[in-house]
Order: structure tokens, then sequence, then C-alpha cells
């Protein structure tokens, strides 16, 4: 799947988040719910590194690892959808950015 693919199929479930907590009288989650969320995520990511590289207990961090990530790529990629920003172009302009400071 590219990027665009990604974009996509990550707006749809979040199109499919809102519809069941509406339904459930929660409301659509906002951008800055869609933050909060994955500051939660990236924290639940941290505590699995730990614990794959030895330094927390956590049954199958192994397992659970690209689960997390997962859910961490599909936090930004809907805030990115949400906002509207190009991630392939400012990967490109950050990464490109980098390197002229590298070099």
């Amino acid at each position: 799947m590219d990027l665009s693919m990604l974009q996509a199929r990550a707006a749809e479930i979040a199109a499919m988040y809102d519809e069941h907590n509406t339904a459930a009288g929660r409301g659509a989650w906002t951008t800055g719910d869609l933050a909060l969320g994955f500051v939660g995520d990236v924290g639940d990511l941290a505590k699995l590194v730990m614990a794959v590289d030895g330094r927390r207990e956590i049954p199958d961090a192994r397992d659970r690892l690209g689960h997390e990530l997962a859910d961490c790529l599909w936090s930004v990629l809907v805030l990115a959808d949400r906002y509207g920003v190009d991630l392939v172009a400012e990967f490109g302009r950050m990464t490109d950015g980098i390197e002229r400071h590298l070099t």
C-alpha cells in the first residue's frame, strides 16, 4: 500500500469511529481528541519498546509492538488528513533539510 492508500484507509476507519462514537452519544473526535489519543499510543509504544529492550516486563511485548506502531501511524495519517498536510512533501522537505545539515 502506498501512503495515499494508507491515508485513505485511515480516514475511512476514522469516519467509522466517528459514527460509532456519535451513535453512542459521545460525539465525533476533534483533532485535539485525536492528538491526545496519539500521545497515549506513543506512551504505550514507549513502554513496549522498553520491554522489548529488556527494561520492563510486558508479556508478548514483541508481538504487540507492530500493532502499537500501526496505531501511532494511524493517528499521524488521520491528523495529516484532517489538516490537509501532504505527508510525502513534508517528509521530503524534512529529510532534505536534515541531509543538508549533516553534509
